[in-house]
């Protein structure tokens, strides 16, 4: 089985490959994602590598907050989609109010 570990505060120029090459350090890596706005293919500055079971507690502890192209990173298991708070994506903040100024006729 493997899992899923979370990689953030990546630099914009980490590629994929950069980070499964980095990550192979800990031992066999099944894949690595940098994460990618879709219009313009630039870095969301987050990725995914994954790795097997025995190899993730390596992984994190010889990575998270160390240094990897100029950046410290973090390291950790990523967490599936629906455990996260619904703050996370503003979902708390009301309705929004920016319909531009009012206008009489």
């Amino acid at each position: 089985m493997a899992k899923k570990l979370y990689i953030g505060n990546l630099a914009w120029a980490t590629t994929s490959d950069g980070l499964k090459n980095a990550f192979s350090q800990a031992g066999e890596v099944v894949s690595a994602t940098v994460m990618t706005e879709k219009t313009t293919g630039r870095s969301r500055g987050f990725g995914f590598v994954e790795v097997p079971d025995e190899v993730a507690e390596a992984a994190i502890a010889m990575w998270n907050g160390k240094d990897l192209d100029g950046r410290q990173i973090v390291v950790n298991e990523a967490r599936p989609m629906t455990d996260r708070p619904a703050g996370d994506r503003g979902g708390d903040r009301g309705p929004r109010r920016d319909f531009g100024p009012r206008r009489s006729y």
